[in-house]
């Protein structure tokens, strides 16, 4: 019997977590509040399921499971899952772990369903190297922070707009309150930026050792995402960004984030070799 391969669990965990968001969907449809013991369990089904796609992903490539846009994705998507499952309890939000599945639904299906995406792997990115290594997967650990810090806006923003308008029902009731949602979403906010912050020292230590050896259109990228989130930061300490407008600057720099992953896999491949003539 053929055992297995990554992508094949992958789509598994892909399945479980639809099938999360597809039980949250059925208890806001039904104005009842999911069991926040069941979303968690079918979540966590689904990220033991993709961390061992991932694992198998890492043994075929020999080290992390980062290269190319497809494992971006995919370890983008588990790292959101793994910090929800590490958070979601602690702060008892129920519709958490509902957006934290429809996200990593959305991430996982649309990474599998696109072929050119998982090209395979050409020259070896770390260069045997774990720090470098070690850097590039804390930076997308970071990444996971915030699409849950994302996530958690898009909350602040509905309980805002149910608050504002008066509708209490179905979804808008089960939402945290705003001081709640904007305290997590602060923590959020700073522990995501600590820890792009690390990777980049991290990475900065060997850059600086070998500048040629980071390609130009990836240092500036990572270093823009970063400068943006810390700038956000500031802004929200100061109060002088705070309440939607943060929510609406968090959730547009996530996507400015994913939009990055595509210049950092970018870096990583060889210049294509010409096409060979062919000849009558």
């Amino acid at each position: 019997m053929t055992p297995l391969t990554d992508r094949t669990w992958l789509w598994f965990a892909a399945a479980a977590y639809l099938a999360g968001f597809g039980l949250g969907t059925w208890g806001v449809l039904r104005e009842r509040i999911h069991s926040r013991a069941w979303m968690y369990t079918v979540v966590s089904a689904g990220f033991t399921l993709h961390t061992f796609g991932l694992y198998l992903r890492g043994m075929a490539v020999g080290g992390c499971p980062i290269g190319n846009t497809f494992e971006l994705f995919q370890f983008t998507a588990w790292s959101a899952i793994a910090i929800y499952l590490a958070i979601g309890a602690a702060f008892r939000l129920s519709l958490l772990g509902y957006f934290t599945a429809c996200l990593a639904a959305v991430m996982t299906s649309l990474s599998l369903a696109i072929p050119a995406w998982d090209e395979v792997k050409r020259v070896s990115i770390f260069g045997g190297n774990p720090w470098i290594e070690f850097h590039a997967a804390l930076a997308l650990l970071a990444y996971g922070v915030f699409a849950l810090l994302a996530l958690t806006s898009v909350m602040y923003l509905l309980q805002h707009y149910s608050l504002r308008e008066r509708r209490l029902h179905g979804m808008f009731s089960f939402l945290p309150s705003i001081r709640d949602l904007d305290q997590i979403g602060l923590r959020l906010l700073v522990a995501g930026t600590i820890m792009i912050g690390l990777s980049l020292g991290v990475g900065a230590v060997y850059w600086l050792e070998d500048p040629g050896s980071v390609h130009v259109a990836k240092l500036l990228s990572t270093i823009l995402v970063a400068a943006s989130y810390v700038g956000a930061l500031v802004l929200r300490l100061r109060q002088v960004l705070a309440g939607r407008r943060l929510s609406w600057t968090c959730i547009i720099l996530f996507g400015c984030a994913l939009l990055s992953l595509s210049a950092v896999d970018a870096s990583r491949r060889p210049p294509s070799a010409t096409p060979p003539t062919l000849t009558p």
